[in-house]
């Protein structure tokens, strides 16, 4: 929703004046952002990102020309030496005038872009989790967190949606398919529980569990005893994170958040070759 606040704002201070869709409807080799990636400009601003560096001066200045009366061409730019960046790759932008008619089609646009972000559900709102939380808000993911603690609950950051239950475990079954679910609960009892019922499940992006090589081993003893189908395991991570000597909730949550992810990307990556 944080994108859809933004370009309500970028929209709104164009009064009426319209502004330029920027795409990238061909990228080859190495570039700053893949196929689809967009950017708006106005005179005054822009809004999104195309990637950065010469490559979206460029855009931007031609973007402007366009907005002044230019034709609106498609522009092929390889990026080398020419242009002072060293990607190497090429990329060919596409420029379409928006004028204040057609806003809402672009608020459409960036509202079904935030519907489509994945889903990382926090089984637990301690310090690593309320820390977690507010790390993975700055990402395009959608923020569950899951308590049975009312106390702990009412500290989740602002835009992380909040789930108050006694059976955490039962809300595994209803959560999205290639959803990330990280556990890290206050009891290692219920950290089992959750875990199991996620690993009960073939279409998520991660499972994840806070804790220790032992706690692992641990898990998996009592997991295999109770009937747990041992390939499963395999899907756990656990320890989540990268060993550091830094234990603070703040960087532990860093780590973790480029690990999901990393996970998720993987998992969007896979199902569309595997659609493909």
């Amino acid at each position: 929703m944080a994108r859809l606040e933004a370009y309500r704002d970028f929209a709104a201070t164009l009064a009426q004046a319209g502004f330029v869709l920027v795409r990238v409807v061909e990228a080859k080799g190495s570039t700053p952002r893949n196929t689809d990636a967009w950017m708006l400009v106005s005179q005054a601003a822009a809004f999104e990102t195309i990637g950065g560096g010469r490559l979206e001066l460029e855009a931007i200045d031609r973007a402007r020309d366009v907005l002044a009366g230019a034709a609106a061409e498609p522009l092929a730019l390889p990026l080398g030496p020419a242009i002072g960046q060293c990607c190497g790759g090429h990329v060919t932008l596409s420029f379409e005038v928006i004028p204040p008619a057609r806003f809402g089609e672009i608020e459409a646009m960036v509202e079904a872009e935030d519907a489509s972000d994945p889903e990382v559900w926090l089984f637990g709102g301690g310090h690593v989790g309320r820390a977690l939380a507010n790390a993975l808000l700055l990402l395009p993911v959608k923020v569950h967190v899951a308590e049975t603690r009312t106390e702990e609950l009412d500290l989740t950051p602002e835009g992380a949606e909040r789930h108050l239950t006694a059976l955490p475990e039962s809300l595994v079954a209803g959560i999205a398919p290639g959803s990330a679910v990280i556990v890290l609960t206050h009891d290692h009892a219920l950290d089992f529980l959750i875990v199991s019922a996620a690993l009960k499940r073939n279409d998520l992006a991660q499972v994840g569990m806070i804790g220790s090589d032992t706690k692992r081993a641990t898990f998996e003893h009592q997991y295999v005893r109770e009937g747990g189908d041992t390939a499963q395991l395999s899907k756990l991570v656990c320890p989540i994170g990268y060993k550091i000597a830094d234990k603070r909730p703040e960087v532990i949550a860093a780590t973790v958040a480029a690990e999901i992810i990393m996970a998720l990307a993987d998992w969007r990556a896979n199902t569309s070759q595997a659609l493909s």
